[in-house]
Formats: structure tokens, C-alpha cells, sequence
């Protein structure tokens, strides 16, 4: 078999595993939200409180998923 050819199929796998991260991100931001609307709903005086905490954990949550976005672009188009 040809070496570039499995060069280029392990880039388009690693790429691929690399975008399951972006899926995951999406996940874990519904999950985040659904679970403080759920922690609202049963206690609505301590909303003040944690919403600064669900923007923190929001904003992390992104970068995680941007980061394995990026991850994935440079093993497709930069290596």
C-alpha cells in the first residue's frame, strides 16, 4: 500500500476522534443548562448566586470544544 495513503487516512481519523470533542462540548453545555434550570425551577432564591458559575462553566465548556475543533483543523490542514 501506498505511504501517503496511510499517512492521509490516519490524518482523516485523527481529525475525526479530534471532532468528537465538538459533540461533547454541545452535550455538556446542555447538560450545564438543563441542570441549572432544573436547580432554578426547585430553588429560585439561589439563582443569583450560581449563575455566575453557570457562565463560568459555559465559557470553559466552549473552550474545551473550540480547542478540539482547532485540534482537529490542524491535523487536516497544517500537518
Amino acid at each position: 500500500m501506498d505511504p501517503h495513503a496511510i499517512e492521509q487516512a490516519a490524518k482523516f481519523i485523527g481529525a475525526g476522534l479530534a471532532a468528537i470533542g465538538t459533540g461533547a462540548a454541545g452535550i455538556g453545555v446542555g447538560t450545564l443548562f438543563g441542570q441549572f434550570l432544573n436547580g432554578a425551577l426547585r430553588n429560585p432564591s439561589a439563582v443569583e448566586g450560581q449563575f455566575g458559575r453557570l457562565i463560568f462553566g459555559f465559557a470553559v465548556t466552549e473552550a474545551l470544544g473550540i480547542f478540539a475543533l482547532l485540534i482537529a483543523f490542524l491535523l487536516l490542514f497544517a500537518v
